[in-house]
């Protein structure tokens, strides 16, 4: 395996440990996809829930655009290989 691959494979599983981390505590997680706009990403909370969301960046805060349905957010972590965090 070439380094590349082993310095991806150790970022990829150190992304994963940190999204199980926050959900266990309570936490929502950033998901940042490429094909949405720089001010938008989804947020996992740990009931299972994704939502997509637009940061306002004048207030500092967030609004909500949609909550994605269960098949839409299975899709999504399926993705990114994510499994469910109970």
């Amino acid at each position: 395996m070439s380094i590349v691959k082993i310095a991806s494979k150790k970022g990829t599983n150190a992304v994963k440990k940190l999204r199980e981390n926050k959900l266990r505590s309570g936490l929502p997680f950033m998901i940042n996809v490429k094909e949405l706009s720089t001010n938008q990403c989804y947020l996992e909370y740990p009931n299972g829930s994704i939502k997509l969301i637009t940061v306002v960046h004048s207030s500092r805060d967030i609004d909500v655009v949609r909550e994605l349905s269960k098949t839409e957010a299975t899709h999504l972590r399926k993705r990114f290989h994510f499994s469910e965090v109970k």
